[in-house]
């Protein structure tokens, strides 16, 4: 008797793959008609009705067939419970290693029927839609034979679901140990059948995992998502909605992550490490939102708000603004520092919380199957964040009042602060916009632009709008710095400048010192007073401020005084004799001598002061030469 029942099924399957096999042959034809002969539109309709009837009635027959030999085999299993009386489930059983020899024959046969049966609907179902790369890509992850395994099973475990709506860890539990419980025996049993019927590329584990992934985003997706998504709209269970909604999505970021590990190495301490990349982010609970863009959107506004929540406290905080010691003792002069750090910018620890907390908010999408609603996430939450952030900035500079006549050395301390966070979190958003994921995500917008607007492709960064605004702060502020210090200078300085006798007449001098190693030089007292202001102000931002801006401020005040004493001095038309010559000169070498610090010949960045100085100490022959000269021309 059994015997004959196992003869029957052979003839039953030889029967199949033979009718299977002359579709394929069919389907070869018309692929070459296709390419060929597309002209013949009537024939190819004629024979895809044909061979659609017999699918039609083929393929429910082979399913029927199928789901009756998992009942045979004890599929699905029960799921047991824990003997401590918890809700976790344990010792799931695996019917398919405890199969016998002749149900395992009669499965092997069925299983490779159903992946023959696949793989034909697969290459008319491309020909008809001319599927691209990504979308055959995400079908070598489902497997109609694992597909009925998971269905069964599935509504076993959903029961189960429906009693932990208000405990979702339970949930996930207990989808990751049936997946764990079931994966070897899959591999084991099922990969050398798919190797078998030439399924290429295709993972047994892989694809069990995936389609443990998708029934339990079924479920998330009808029985928990959609009720939060309606309360979400009911103002006062907001509150409840967003903590809700935030501690699901954390369970899923660390459900997917268990999941890859478990396909690519059967455990899971990778994932713990946080330094896993996953096999495909097609596997993710996170298809949810694929579907459901009012639910991304809801999902991006909940983590602003959480973010907003984590940052306002601290933005109250007047230390958080502050540069610590560590930052302004050491790391002006250390040079060993080859990475972007907080300290190497001087940024106020404010800033390194900004970029932490947006960070976490990019990776909680990581795993988000389409690259472009990954693109639309970080910008509707971390982007909107950014730009919020960007207005605190604004007005925390504002607040400052920099002035000429503000003498209050943490007013400019403050204002460098805030020009070094602007310079920290633009060095870090164009790192970031550098790496794969961001070029990825940049390309998939400038397509979707593209198709929408027809207009040619945007070739910036990711965070370009971001970069460029904070850029042009850095360079306002900077400015405004430079300014108010040329313009106090200008003010201390003013006496000196418009008071001819400094220059005419014999003058009382103040010995200020310049150097050990140089002898003092006597300066005139209109002067002393607008010097040290100065190098007071220098020495300040120097201790503060990055050394990048530093090194444009003070090159920008020479400059700007290098123009000012000049055209000063000739809008005045000074004599000078010989007595105000050794002045002006001596004045103008401890002008210069406060450079010192910066650089190894400040008088190169004094050249008006400089061909000034030269011309008043010329001989009267040669001055008259250089006026000649200068008259003839």
């Amino acid at each position: 008797m059994c015997c004959a029942v196992l003869q029957d099924n052979t003839r039953k399957h030889g029967k199949l793959l033979q009718a299977i096999k002359a579709m394929n042959d069919i389907e070869q034809v018309l692929v070459t008609i296709v390419k060929f002969h597309p002209q013949w539109q009537c024939l190819l309709r004629s024979v895809d009705v044909r061979v659609d009837k017999i699918l039609a009635a083929l393929r429910p027959q082979v399913f029927a067939d199928h789901r009756a030999l998992l009942v045979s085999l004890g599929w699905p299993p029960k799921l047991l419970k824990s003997e401590n009386g918890s809700k976790q489930i344990t010792g799931v059983p695996n019917p398919l290693v405890l199969m016998q020899e002749n149900k395992r024959r009669n499965y092997s046969q069925s299983f490779i029927a159903l992946c023959a049966l696949q793989h034909l609907q697969d290459k008319r179902e491309e020909r008809h839609l001319n599927s691209n790369l990504i979308k055959r890509e995400n079908q070598n992850l489902r497997l109609w034979a694992i597909g009925e395994l998971v269905s069964p099973i599935a509504s076993r475990m959903e029961y189960h679901f429906g009693k932990w709506i208000e405990q979702p860890e339970y949930i996930f539990a207990l989808a990751y140990k049936v997946t764990q419980d079931f994966i070897t025996g899959v591999d084991d049993v099922l990969q050398p059948l798919i190797d078998k019927a030439r399924l290429i590329s295709c993972s047994a584990k892989e694809t069990w995992a995936f389609a443990m992934v998708q029934m339990l985003s079924g479920f998330l997706e009808k029985k928990v998502f959609s009720s939060l998504a309606q309360e979400y709209n009911v103002k006062h269970l907001k509150p409840d909605v967003l903590s809700s909604w935030l501690h699901l999505v954390d369970l899923i970021i660390a459900f997917d992550k268990k999941m890859q590990s478990l396909v690519n190495l059967d455990t899971c301490l990778l994932a713990e490490s946080g330094n896993f990349e996953g096999p495909s982010r097609g596997m993710s609970v996170l298809t949810i939102f694929c579907d459901r863009p009012n639910w991304l959107k809801i999902w991006a506004k909940l983590e602003f708000k959480n973010a907003w929540a984590k940052l306002n406290t601290e933005l109250k905080e007047e230390k958080a603004w502050m540069l610590s010691s560590k930052c302004k003792s050491g790391i002006d002069t250390d040079l060993e520092h080859l990475l972007s750090t907080i300290e190497d910018h001087k940024a106020p620890p404010i800033a390194e919380l900004f970029l932490k907390i947006i960070w976490e908010m990019i990776e909680r999408c990581q795993t988000m199957p389409s690259i472009l609603l990954r693109a639309q996430f970080i910008r509707s939450a971390a982007g909107r964040f950014i730009w919020y952030f960007f207005k605190i900035l604004l007005l925390r500079f504002k607040s400052t009042e920099l002035s000429p006549h503000n003498s209050d050395d943490g007013t400019i301390v403050r204002a460098c602060g805030l020009i070094n966070a602007a310079r920290y979190i633009w060095i870090k958003l164009q790192e970031w916009s550098d790496a794969v994921d961001f070029l990825e995500m940049k390309i998939a917008e400038n397509d979707s632009s593209k198709k929408i607007h027809d207009n040619t492709m945007d070739n910036d960064c990711f965070f370009a709008e971001e970069v460029r605004s904070l850029s042009e702060m850095e360079t306002n502020w900077l400015v405004e710095i430079i300014a108010v210090i040329l313009r106090q200078f200008e003010i201390l300085s003013w006496k000196y400048i418009q008071n001819n006798d400094n220059f005419e007449e014999d003058q009382d001098y103040t010995n200020i010192l310049v150097s050990r190693e140089a002898i003092d030089l006597a300066v005139s007292n209109d002067f002393v007073e607008a010097l040290d202001a100065l190098k007071s102000w220098l020495c300040i931002v120097k201790i503060n401020l990055n050394r990048k801006d530093f090194l444009d401020l003070w090159r920008s005040i020479a400059e700007g005084l290098d123009h000012y004493i000049p055209s000063s001095i000739l809008t005045n038309e000074i004599r000078f004799p010989k007595i105000g010559i050794n002045q002006f000169d001596a004045d103008m070498q401890a002008l210069i001598f406060i450079f010192k610090p910066f650089c190894a010949r400040p008088h190169a960045f004094f050249p008006c002061i400089n061909d000034i100085l030269k011309l008043l100490k010329l001989k009267r022959g040669g001055a008259n030469h250089i006026q000649a000269r200068i008259t003839i021309q």
